[in-house]
């Protein structure tokens, strides 16, 4: 990693720079009208302790994230797994290295929670995308995945 980068969980009052980080995730997402609905669903977030947002900071400003949820399991002897969702990087930021030390500070979170496993899922086909996701520690092949569109 290029950057000096803070890696860490994301503080209730950092709402602002993850909307404005998620916007370069899904470009075309639809958005509420309105902050209050998000402040809602944020405080809901920050107060559910199975749900961690990471942030890479870099001179004080958030430019990457990822989120891991923690899913407790009754088999596994009753270790749970953890899912990552929503891994974007500021574009200005990107191919230096802050998403790949982000997603490994998720993985070391979820062995210190005694996680067996943590998958991640991408609609993205190209093969860089691949490659990064291979490269942070995940492997492909391993299981198959299905989506049901709601």
């Amino acid at each position: 990693m290029n950057e000096t980068s803070i890696l860490r969980k994301l503080r209730p009052d950092e709402l602002p720079a993850l909307l404005e980080l998620y916007r370069h995730l899904h470009e075309d997402d639809d958005w509420l009208p309105s902050p209050a609905g998000y402040e809602q669903v944020w405080e809901s977030i920050c107060a559910n302790p199975l749900l961690h947002y990471f942030g890479a900071e870099v001179t004080g400003r958030l430019f990457a994230t990822c989120t891991l949820t923690i899913i407790p399991n009754l088999t596994r002897a009753a270790r749970p797994y953890g899912v990552v969702e929503n891994v974007v990087t500021h574009p200005d930021f990107r191919k230096r290295g802050l998403a790949t030390a982000l997603l490994r500070h998720a993985l070391d979170f979820a062995r210190k929670e005694n996680c067996y496993k943590v998958m991640l899922f991408t609609s993205r086909k190209d093969e860089a995308t691949l490659r990064f996701y291979e490269q942070a520690g995940f492997q492909s092949g391993v299981k198959t995945g299905f989506v049901a569109k709601l």
